[in-house]
């Protein structure tokens, strides 16, 4: 079996052990908060009492220990207590000893450490992460004359005693006398002129003032390179892929303004600013930091060549597009387009075919943005892609062919068999990113065409996928788009069957996963308002819907304007709905929105029967069908049979209604909300009854039987939903219909329950039996 200290001694990916120089002009110096690391490696390797499981998560601890920013002493025991309790009193213990007695103790310790180099047993192998750093530490110590050695060793009590004797401002109750200079050079004693210089420098940077550099307690004080890597590499990683556990953005501004303060051309740090405005839209913020980004980076990186690879011509160009990407983001078509403009010529002029193609593909996303027809330009994009040898690009174009196919009305086995061999060309390349936004796409595409049972198997194969990136951090690739996009078609299929609380847990994680500062947080936001605003109008309860109209066109205007005419129409505001209805159908039809548009031909159908023109909406609700028809969305086209049944229904043909209802029956209740497949039933018993209502005594009462069974099933759908005013229609009619077939006590139970919900509903403008 393998060691169970491999993983703490393995060899890293440095160079050497020397003392690397501060990007802000400072050195590595030995302080108390790394004599308690070394403390932590000493007991590691000479415990023997350690589990194999506490062993493990302390060697998680020692990249980010050494890497990381100094630590408090109860930060530090607190992180180690989370792994192993017993090592962390061990600590505490030794810490006590050595800070409380005399010096002579923290001499003894670096005495007694054990070197890399010349204990033969030690398991801390030279070229090891643990060996490079004893080597470093026990050379800086070695070069401290008897002075610094002192102001070391009170500087280690002031660490030690500031975690148990905290002042009344949260600082060390020492006398102030101990906390002026504690600063150590590790230059040789004998360079005085540069140990001086040395020496004013770090004066106005006290040792012990470092600060955790986490959500809490960003750091104030300059940090070393290796630290300021750690802390730009971590805080990148988690703003990519787990944006809730990073600096909020405006403690992370703060910091980087703090690394920007000592260093100015950090080109790494003005990248992050960057990234960081970019979460909270700030527009100014962002193109100053992209574009000092990129000036630092010609200052610091151009080798005097304006055509090649590499220099200033390449950043030129690079620049370019990022500030066009910037201002596609920002919804700047026209700035967008001038700055995509300038990448282009300035590539095509390097002969970067690379960079044209990035060009290429922003190119046609840009002019999907507008509005207009792009697919001849997303098609040269994945032939040039796939010429060029770039997956990436090529898989991108694809999934963007699939959406605008889905959109004009592609058959599905069309857009699922581009989407395979997507997804073989990410397993081939392993682009885990874009296999999770595939998931999401055809999650998408599945509930666009009405097939909830296959959005539900798409997303669930997405959520439970094991992603194939690198996990860093302790954290899990699962709060980009895609995971969000899953997690609210989850939300909203559950909704619609009833399953309330199931949505609400759903809903309840994506609040944890993505807050409301975060990025991807409309997406959970607009669902949850969407969900809320349809209970309110199932429940007849249009005042409280009416509030959601407001906040969901903030998100989203036409979903906004769609629901503002809902809720008019359902309060007989009739003229005013329709205006709306008009202006909206109007905006779909300049942006293509199929979908919308079908909507707003049913409810316009609805308002024609408000005013006992059903023979007026027939012509609308054919030109819906065939519309739903072509572009394949079969959720819409058995509503829009609904309609059409219903108008038949008013018109005195219940047979023929019924034969087309037969039609819709089968998807809806295999794939329709429950809503729907309550009203499909409830429509399918007023058939029965129109058709029985001409018929003898003796021959209606089967047909009555029928008709109250079915009353039942919808009853039933209605009550997962607890629709009240829906459930009001149907007892009115099952009472009506036990009336009719002699059932006094059934009759005077839902006489009373209709009593009941009409009483606590308002009443409605349109008689009962005229309402889909």
């Amino acid at each position: 079996m393998a060691s169970v200290h491999e993983s703490l001694y393995f060899n890293p990916m440095m160079t050497n052990g020397v003392v690397h120089a501060n990007v802000f002009g400072i050195k590595d110096w030995v302080t108390p908060y790394k004599i308690s690391v070394l403390l932590l490696l000493d007991e590691m390797t000479i415990s023997k009492r350690m589990t194999l499981l506490e062993r493990r998560r302390l060697n998680k601890l020692i990249l980010p220990l050494q890497q990381g920013p100094d630590l408090s002493l109860g930060q530090l025991l607190k992180t180690v207590d989370e792994c192993c309790p017993k090592t962390a009193y061990a600590i505490k213990i030794r810490l006590h000893v050595m800070a409380g007695r005399e010096l002579k103790d923290m001499e003894s310790f670096f005495d007694t450490l054990p070197s890399p180099f010349s204990d033969l047993d030690s398991e801390a192998y030279k070229n090891s992460v643990v060996g490079l750093f004893m080597r470093h530490m026990l050379l800086a110590y070695n070069k401290l004359s008897f002075s610094q050695v002192y102001k070391l060793y009170t500087a280690l009590q002031r660490y030690y005693h500031g975690h148990y004797l905290p002042g009344a401002d949260g600082k060390s109750s020492l006398p102030a006398a101990a906390t002026e200079d504690t600063d150590m050079e590790l230059t040789n004693t004998e360079d005085t002129m540069e140990g001086k210089m040395e020496k004013e420098e770090l004066d106005s940077a006290p040792l012990c003032d470092s600060e955790l550099l986490n959500e809490d307690a960003p750091s104030r004080g300059p940090l070393s390179q290796k630290q300021a890597e750690y802390f730009l590499a971590r805080q990148a990683y988690l703003l990519k892929n787990d944006e809730n556990k990073a600096l909020k953005p405006a403690a992370l501004q703060e910091e980087l303004n703090n690394m920007l303060k000592f260093n100015p051309d950090f080109t790494e740090a003005h990248y992050l600013s960057y990234l960081n405005s970019m979460r909270v839209q700030d527009i100014f913020i962002s193109t100053h930091s992209l574009l000092h980004y990129f000036d630092r980076l010609i200052l610091t990186g151009a080798e005097g060549k304006s055509n090649g690879d590499e220099g200033y011509g390449r950043s030129l160009r690079y620049a370019a597009l990022n500030l066009a990407a910037l201002h596609c983001r920002f919804g700047h078509y026209h700035l967008a387009d001038l700055a995509l403009q300038e990448a282009i010529r300035i590539a095509q002029e390097s002969n970067d075919h690379v960079c044209l193609q990035h060009c290429l593909s922003w190119l046609y996303t840009l002019e999907q943005m507008k509005g207009s027809d792009s697919s001849v330009l997303t098609e040269d994009s994945v032939k040039m892609a796939a010429h060029f040898c770039l997956p990436y690009l090529a898989s991108l174009g694809i999934q963007s062919l699939v959406q605008q196919g889905a959109i004009g009305g592609k058959t599905a086995n069309k857009l699922m068999d581009a989407l395979k061999d997507t997804d073989i060309l990410h397993w081939k390349h392993s682009l885990s990113e874009l296999i999770d936004i595939s998931l999401a796409q055809t999650t998408s595409i599945w509930r666009m065409y009405g097939k909830s049972t296959m959005a539900q198997q798409q997303a669930q194969l997405l959520l439970n996928m094991n992603s194939l990136e690198s996990v860093n951090f302790g954290v899990q690739q699962n709060n980009t788009e895609a995971f969000a996009v899953a997690l609210c078609h989850l939300a909203e299929l559950h909704a619609e069957q009833g399953l309330f609380g199931a949505s609400s847990e759903i809903l309840k994680h994506l609040k944890e996963q993505f807050p409301p500062h975060t990025q991807h947080a409309k997406l959970w936001m607009l669902c949850d308002l969407k969900i809320q605003f349809e209970r309110a109008m199932n429940d007849g309860k249009y005042h409280l819907a009416e509030p959601h109209v407001t906040a969901i066109a903030a998100l989203n205007q036409t979903e906004g304007l769609y629901r503002k005419a809902l809720v008019l129409k359902a309060q007989n505001q009739t003229t005013e709905a329709y205006k709306v209805l008009q202006q909206l159908q109007q905006h779909c039809e300049k942006t293509k929105c199929t979908e919308m548009i079908i909507r707003v031909m049913l409810s316009t159908a609805e308002l024609h029967w408000e005013s006992s023109g059903f023979a007026t909406a027939l012509p609308l609700l054919l030109q819906a069908l065939a519309l739903a028809r072509q572009h394949h969305l079969q959720s819409l086209a058995s509503e829009t049979i609904l309609h059409l049944a219903f108008s038949q229904l008013m018109l005195g043909i219940p047979e023929q209604a019924l034969n087309i209802l037969h039609e819709a029956m089968e998807p809806i209740l295999a794939h329709g909300a429950v809503i729907d497949k309550g009203r499909a039933l409830l429509l399918v018993a007023k058939c029965q009854i129109a058709m029985d209502a001409a018929r003898s005594d003796k021959q209606r009462h089967p047909g009555l039987e029928l008709a109250v069974q079915t009353l039942d099933e919808a009853a039933t759908y209605f009550s997962k939903l607890d629709c009240k005013e829906r459930l009001r229609d149907v007892h009115y009619l099952q009472a009506r219909l036990h009336h009719t077939l002699g059932r006094l006590p059934e009759r005077n139970k839902c006489a009373m329950l209709f009593r009941l919900l009409d009483q606590e509903l308002p009443s409605s403008g349109a008689p009962l039996i005229t309402r889909l």
